[in-house]
């Protein structure tokens, strides 16, 4: 009985579990690559330089080609369509995207990624999608921020749900300047602690199991005559 009372446990724990997390849950017990900075917080040490991104697109009778463009470190994405460009006159377009330095501090914003600066030498005629990294190590942004210029303003565009851990994605229609963070004044924005929940549940759903393999083995070994007392009773 208390055998089968411990997996009822375990299967009511995982279940929970499972419906409190998002997919890709497993995925973030890997090792996360180190975020690179470009102003690093002050408790990093052997901070890495961002890197930057250069991508030329064909464009094909009039059509610019489905591509992505993203920086060296994998830090920034951004995917465009077929016809993703007014590419008007075009052969090739060309998209860069440039870590921003000095990084901006804009006020009421925390800022927990990298800014970037995403260029084209063709305007979007359609929404390109975007992907931003950020450090698990940092409280997890809540918002994209989008402005023209490097000194703001910066105002929320909004994000999709996450395609992987420790990413933020959102739909983009203009180029200019994007950055990841959350209003500096919010109590709970997904930070930290919500990384640690999963961890948390993972390890009791261990343990539970774990609970459960002395009493199999214990059981097993137990003489035939004396099971057969229990069953008796």
């Amino acid at each position: 009985m208390r055998r089968a009372a411990l997996l009822a446990v375990a299967v009511v724990v995982y279940a929970v579990a499972a419906w409190m997390v998002a997919p890709g849950f497993y995925d973030g017990f890997t090792p996360q690559q180190p975020y690179n900075w470009v102003c690093p917080p002050v408790h990093i040490t052997g901070n890495q330089q961002p890197s930057s991104g250069h991508l030329v697109i064909q464009v094909i009778n009039g059509v610019s080609d489905a591509n992505s463009a993203f920086t060296d470190d994998g830090q920034v994405v951004i995917g465009f369509l077929p016809g993703a460009f007014n590419a008007t006159g075009k052969t090739t377009i060309t998209v860069d995207i440039k870590p921003l330095n000095p990084c901006p501090k804009p006020p009421g914003l925390t800022i927990a990624t990298n800014a970037y600066a995403i260029t084209a030498d063709a305007p979007l005629a359609m929404k390109a999608g975007l992907v931003m990294r950020y450090s698990d190590i940092v409280p997890a942004p809540s918002n994209v921020y989008y402005a023209t210029s490097a000194d703001g303003p910066w105002t929320g565009i909004g994000v999709s749900s996450e395609a992987q851990p420790f990413t933020v994605n959102t739909q983009v229609d203009k180029f200019g300047y994007y950055a990841a963070g959350y209003p500096t004044s919010s109590v709970s924005h997904g930070g930290a602690s919500s990384q640690i929940l999963p961890i948390a549940i993972a390890v009791l759903i261990v343990a539970v199991l774990v609970a459960g393999i002395p009493l199999a083995i214990i059981r097993r070994r137990r003489p035939a005559g004396e099971a057969e007392e229990d069953d008796d009773s």
